[in-house]
């Protein structure tokens, strides 16, 4: 797939996280996708197949009443496309680690994506 696609992809793959639409994300994953996440440099959630990340995006829908991913500039190498993205989003319930319901977030980040046989096979979020 053309660097075009892949980007198109992720654009999708951002549209249907933004709309809290996981089957929208999943069919753009690979069988084996990764995803990681990244909070000050540590990580601190991996999944490992689509029926892991399916279960992990369906419950942080949970968790927010509103969310929404915006790509401020693509940067591409080989089979891999760096995103920036800016992010906001609006807690639904009380947290354990002291967020509470209406609390706004609004951060800066990265998202690599990586590709195998057409279809988003690594995600790896940093903020």
């Amino acid at each position: 797939m053309t660097s075009k696609g892949n980007r198109e992809m992720i654009n999708h793959y951002i549209e249907a996280y933004n709309a809290f639409d996981v089957a929208g994300m999943v069919r753009l994953l690979h069988q084996d996708v990764i995803f990681r996440n990244y909070a000050n440099g540590e990580l601190n959630t991996e999944t490992k197949g689509v029926e892991a990340f399916k279960a992990l995006a369906e419950q942080s829908t949970q968790i927010f009443s509103s969310r929404r991913q915006t790509i401020v500039d693509y940067h591409d190498a080989r089979n891999q496309i760096e995103v920036q993205i800016d992010y906001e989003g609006t807690i639904a319930e009380d947290l354990p680690n002291g967020l509470k319901t209406g609390d706004q977030l609004q951060m800066a980040g990265k998202s690599v994506f990586r590709f195998t046989d057409g279809l988003i096979s690594l995600i790896e979020d940093y903020s």
